[in-house]
């Protein structure tokens, strides 16, 4: 009798699992993702705060923001509150999942100047991990990302634009909340300067 291929000989769930490793995620490239963390002075229950209350993150992320800290609930950003609406910012995000005070995430976009990636969408993980002595441990997860083109760019400017956020957030418990004023006055700089460039131009004299 002939003899069968040792594969032949194998239980169906183990050739089953085999495929199923073979084709994981795991047995892939690593799903690009940025990951930051930051140590702050503050309690889990006060990181917690900061990032499902307006005031929480007004005081170090953004200078406005709408706050609804409940799965399908308003995640919005205001980064330049003064924009024309959906251009503020992290305009239409939601928070996806809560679980007070160790876990949120939240979906995220890029922002007004990569249009192409702007239209869709990321995912956040936010942990907290307390260490004792009033300090907790802040770990961002930011994961969804494509490949190329505008992707790769959105990808380098939230790999540097995380790291300021959870440095403002450190120094938020270190030395108080962000005074946004002068940040806001550059807004307001830059848009009178647009409007005047934008009535220069209508006025001027056509060829």
């Amino acid at each position: 009798m002939p003899r069968l291929p040792i594969f032949a000989t194998l239980p169906a769930a183990f050739l089953l699992g085999a495929a199923l490793q073979l084709f994981s995620p795991a047995a892939r490239a690593a799903e690009r993702a940025i990951d930051k963390e930051v140590i702050i002075k503050a309690s889990p229950e006060q990181a917690w705060a900061s990032w499902t209350t307006r005031e929480g993150i007004v005081a170090f992320f953004a200078p406005d923001a709408r706050i609804e800290p409940r799965v399908g609930g308003a995640f919005q950003i205001y980064i330049d509150p003064g924009a024309a609406p959906g251009m503020k910012g992290a305009d239409e995000m939601r928070y996806l999942a809560l679980q007070p005070p160790r876990m949120l995430s939240f979906d995220w976009n890029a922002p007004p100047s990569l249009p192409e990636v702007r239209a869709q969408r990321t995912v956040v993980i936010l942990r907290f991990e307390p260490l004792g002595e009033g300090e907790t441990r802040v770990r961002l997860h930011h994961v969804g990302w494509g490949d190329g083109g505008e992707w790769d760019k959105a990808y380098a400017y939230f790999d540097r634009a995380w790291g300021h956020v959870l440095g403002n957030l450190k120094k938020r418990y270190e030395s108080g909340p962000v005074d946004w004023s002068e940040w806001l006055a550059q807004l307001e700089k830059f848009r009178a300067q647009a409007r005047a460039a934008a009535a220069a131009a209508g006025s001027a004299p056509k060829p």
